[in-house]
């Protein structure tokens, strides 16, 4: 429901009752990963995806008799070998999804739209059901408060699961015992976690940081241009930024906040601001640590980072030369390279070419950094 936070808010304040189907579990190649959501309204009218096409007509009559019985539904669909282009999806994975009614005036509509106000705002919640159950749900704010009801008799624990999540940034489906339930019964809980986006920070105001920027941006970072020079680090160079800083890199970096989704791409490839500015990158949390230049350059740079206290553990967290190897040279070219190898890093990609490799496309998914 969260994936459509933004798309949903002017249904919720217009006062329409709707449905919403949520991807809760995919297998093999997926189109739509977990979270993926569509809702329909009393009308009919659609928003958001679950499969790309595959399997949205099934989902719609899904979401139109759960708004007409006000019951919850949950239903698998995979591929169909007697119609691939039936109720099934040609790509040949399968997805689950859970229907859940909001209709206006009831307790779950309340917490959902509390939810999805945070949301749209950037603001961290994690939005918790129970699967085979009622329609309720559970608003989990990132301090562990929550709102809402589950109908459980461990609401409180239900809540402690969904903040673990929260976390981290995990939108999945967990088994969780009950402590109040007969023969130690399970129960399927269904967590979606919205955190503001990623942080990409680029520093040196340079051409490729302009591409690089816009690629971040596409890949849904909030992106900060970070340079010491003021008269190259202005807004009119880098418009799609975020935020525009004039400060030196290490001080600046010194000074912000990074987390374990944080990407710190350096394009100063200039000792004085590289060397201070990756002492401090490489003891910070981050996902991905990045930093241009040629192969010479970079070997100068490992020997004063040795120099400078840097541990062989700290170093492996270097990667450069930054990028892929795409053979590209235009600063568009360099920055789509870099992009891939972020993406590739954030997802434990190999960067091989898929014809080159068998099994799944789409791998089970790892704990993300975002």
């Amino acid at each position: 429901m969260l994936d459509l936070a933004a798309e949903l808010a002017p249904w919720v304040a217009q006062g329409r009752a709707f449905a919403v189907a949520t991807v809760v579990s995919v297998s093999g190649s997926a189109p739509r990963p977990v979270g993926a959501a569509l809702a329909v309204d009393a009308a009919g009218e659609v928003i958001g995806s679950v499969s790309g096409g595959c399997v949205e007509g099934a989902v719609y009559e899904l979401c139109v008799s759960a708004l007409a019985d006000g019951l919850p539904a949950r239903e698998r669909f995979g591929y169909s070998d007697d119609d691939a282009f039936a109720v099934g999806l040609t790509c040949g994975g399968a997805v689950e999804v859970h229907v859940v009614p909001v209709r206006v005036g009831t307790p779950a509509r309340t917490t959902l739209e509390a939810a999805l106000d945070l949301a749209a705002r950037g603001e961290a919640v994690a939005l918790a059901r129970v699967l085979d159950a009622g329609p309720g749900l559970l608003l989990v704010r990132p301090d562990g408060t929550y709102e809402g009801d589950l109908g459980t008799a461990d609401d409180a624990g239900l809540a402690a699961q969904a903040h673990a999540l929260l976390d981290v940034g995990r939108t999945e489906v967990c088994s969780v015992p009950e402590s109040a339930a007969e023969c130690g019964a399970d129960i399927t809980l269904f967590v979606e976690s919205s955190v503001p986006p990623a942080r990409m920070i680029v520093f040196g105001a340079v051409d490729f940081a302009g591409a690089l920027v816009r690629v971040g941006k596409l890949l849904g970072y909030h992106v900060t241009l970070c340079d010491a020079r003021s008269v190259f680090a202005t807004r009119a160079r880098f418009p799609e930024a975020d935020e525009v800083v004039v400060e030196w890199p290490d001080r600046y970096l010194r000074s912000t906040r990074t987390d374990a989704r944080t990407v710190l791409c350096v394009l100063t490839h200039d000792a004085k601001f590289d060397v201070p500015l990756l002492e401090v990158a490489l003891r910070r949390p981050a996902a991905y640590v990045g930093a241009m230049g040629s192969r010479r350059t970079h070997e100068d740079r490992v020997r004063l980072l040795r120099e400078a206290g840097v541990s062989a553990a700290e170093l492996e967290r270097l990667r450069s030369p930054i990028g892929l190897d795409l053979g590209g040279r235009t600063p568009e070219e360099t920055a789509v390279s870099i992009g891939a190898e972020i993406v590739a890093v954030r997802r434990a990609g190999s960067g091989v070419p898929l014809r080159e490799l068998d099994g799944a496309i789409h791998r089970p998914a790892s704990p993300p950094h975002r």
